[in-house]
């Protein structure tokens, strides 16, 4: 079976966001199952980011594609990532600007549906057939609604398409004069919102065989009003080709027995040695050192999404507990004053890290006791994960992808109302059971012998894409 999937970013060629993370090991873990053969390519945007001398790359092809009459030059370079084909496809719409997203709609839909036709143009030119286009989020959508409308094409009359949602409130509304420049109409469907019917995500979900939301919970929530982004109505109208599966994790880089950014490793068999980490973490970030004072920790984008305000009412709610609290991120400026006003408030006790620090990320989540994820609304979370893997409990608001992989008392805790008072509560529940060492530390190995790991989400894919062409075993 052969596959291309089509994603804006891709570690460790570029990565802003979680999506980074996907397409950077997701196809690789395809490519990796040993009894599934799968022909598995990647397709990203060769971005101004991405330095050339980082990798081995070989000049592939040119072309061109229609442009309101005009042929738009497209140049295509290839390298290899454990051993998986990656193809860097340029031209001016991509070259325009130095960042990966923005700096307007307009500019940045010119970018990625230059894109998502060029990798198109791509395939037909190398005479491979993809039987299955997976396209992520709105940036490669249009990919997907390009190839309905080429249905009757006999390149393409056999090729399923999947359209993975990362995050469905970013739809690429304010790229409608581009499509329609791109040759890529209005659709025609009246299940479809008017608004909706040349907003690039939108005619992605119309267009799409399967639609995979990155958690089976989120899957549900954008069905509804609340999470539907208005258009929860067309998605029910879709309900039965509509799944969620969850993210994997890295469990290479993310595995404490050999990770080289801690300053000690440690197992399910070894959890004392966290408690260097720990001490280590409160003396050079300016707590008072204790061992025994639970540490919370925090790694985040400080965004109204993340639950950042929540988080730092509870944190004044629960002044009387004994407790430290450790917050890395960058972003919102409000937030981020808001986060030195506590750590002010309460000296020795919290500590505002308000920066990208990967070497902190690994370190926090080593040696703090618990992981707070508050957000309004998380389609899968990969922090919760990672935390559960080194031992450190996570208390998260139950949404989206937190609720599918945080067990209420069993491997963490779980808060319904995206509120200050209702995360008290069950941080006051963590701190309880905190203070029974046998069951804390039954809980950590609990939590890190979860598998998290890509194969797991990998194989739940090859199911789905069996599945569009009646093989599921």
């Amino acid at each position: 079976m052969n596959i291309l999937f089509l994603a804006s970013e891709a570690d460790p060629f570029v990565k802003v966001g979680g999506l980074g993370d996907v397409a950077g090991s997701l196809p690789i873990a395809l490519r990796a199952l040993q009894d599934v053969p799968l022909d598995v390519r990647l397709a990203i945007p060769f971005h101004n980011a991405i330095r050339m001398e980082n990798f081995i790359m070989q000049r592939e092809m040119e072309f061109t594609i229609p442009r309101q009459g005009v042929n738009i030059p497209v140049e295509v370079f290839r390298t290899e990532l454990q051993e998986l084909p990656v193809y860097l496809i340029s031209g001016e719409p991509i070259r325009h600007f130095e960042t990966v997203y923005g700096p307007t709609p307009v500019a940045e839909s010119e970018k990625y549906i230059f894109f998502s036709l060029a990798a198109l143009e791509l395939v037909r030119r190398l005479d491979w057939q993809p039987d299955v286009v997976h396209a992520n989020d709105w940036h490669t959508a249009a990919s997907i609604y390009a190839i309905k409308r080429q249905s009757a094409d006999p390149f393409w009359e056999h090729t399923k398409t999947v359209l993975s949602v990362h995050n469905l409130c970013f739809m690429g509304g304010g790229s409608e004069s581009v499509m329609t420049a791109y040759g890529l109409p209005p659709v025609d469907a009246p299940e479809l919102p008017v608004w909706a019917r040349q907003v690039p995500l939108a005619v992605g979900l119309w267009a799409a065989d399967k639609i995979v939301a990155v958690s089976p919970s989120y899957a549900e929530e954008i069905q509804t009003p609340d999470y539907g982004c208005g258009l929860d109505d067309f998605l029910l109208s879709r309900r039965k080709h509509v799944t969620g599966i969850i993210n994997g994790i890295d469990t290479t880089v993310w595995n404490p027995a050999n990770d080289t950014f801690l300053t000690a490793n440690f197992t399910a068999d070894t959890l004392p040695a966290r408690n260097g980490i720990k001490i280590r973490l409160q003396s050079r970030l300016g707590l008072d050192v204790n061992v025994k004072t639970p540490l919370l920790g925090m790694v985040t984008r400080m965004d109204q999404q993340k639950g950042v305000d929540i988080l730092l009412g509870a944190l004044r709610l629960l002044a009387d507990e004994p407790w430290q609290a450790i917050l890395l991120g960058t972003g919102n400026p409000e937030l981020e004053l808001a986060a030195r006003r506590l750590e002010t408030d309460l000296p020795g006790r919290v500590v505002s890290v308000l920066r990208y620090d990967g070497k902190l990320a690994h370190r926090i989540y080593g040696g703090s006791d618990i992981l707070l994820m508050p957000p309004r609304y998380e389609p899968c979370g990969l922090a919760q994960m990672i935390a559960m893997r080194y031992g450190c409990i996570p208390v998260v608001r139950a949404t989206g992808g937190l609720r599918d992989t945080v067990a209420e008392g069993r491997t963490g805790f779980l808060f319904n109302d995206a509120s200050a008072t209702a995360l008290a509560s069950a941080l006051r529940r963590a701190l309880a059971t905190y203070h029974d060492p046998e069951s804390w530390q039954e809980m950590q190995r609990t939590d890190m012998s979860k598998n998290f790991s890509w194969e797991v989400s990998a194989l739940k894919y090859v199911t789905l894409y069996r599945s569009l062409f009646h093989e599921v075993p």
